[in-house]
């Protein structure tokens, strides 16, 4: 699967853990920046990483900020888009299983490199369930 990541200042350091699992995972990681921890503005990069969805040339994206909750705020406000800020991995299953959420939004400062990484991987294995759950979705 081909996955858009993207993250401001403050998770920068996670996600330069992040995308080597995903290497390890098979993944194609589109890397839409930031690449320094000089303060930047995180829509810039919730925008980068939501229209690669959108257009289809990513399956997936990962947005990584200090919350989370700014690049789920941005990324929600683009058409197609389903992205959940998770910090649990019940959460993380149930955006793929009911919601089919093609964003993950994870927050640097809220939660360490052990629990992202099952997070990551669980949302990624998780498939979305159809049935009554695209008849909800289908009235967004």
């Amino acid at each position: 699967m081909k996955i858009a990541i993207g993250c401001d200042h403050g998770g920068i350091s996670l996600k330069a853990e992040i995308v080597p699992l995903l290497q390890e995972m098979g993944h194609v990681v589109d890397d839409k920046g930031c690449y320094s921890t000089e303060s930047v503005d995180y829509p810039d990069f919730a925008k980068a990483v939501c229209r690669q969805v959108q257009k289809g040339d990513c399956e997936r994206g990962i947005l990584i900020c200090g919350t989370g909750v700014g690049m789920s705020m941005v990324a929600n406000r683009f058409e197609g888009i389903r992205a959940g800020l998770c910090n649990e991995l019940f959460t993380a299953r149930m955006s793929r299983e009911h919601n089919d959420a093609n964003v993950l939004c994870l927050g640097a400062r809220v939660i360490g490199f052990g629990l992202a990484a099952e997070i990551v991987r669980a949302w990624i294995g998780a498939e979305f369930a159809g049935g009554r759950h695209q008849r909800r979705i289908d009235m967004f």
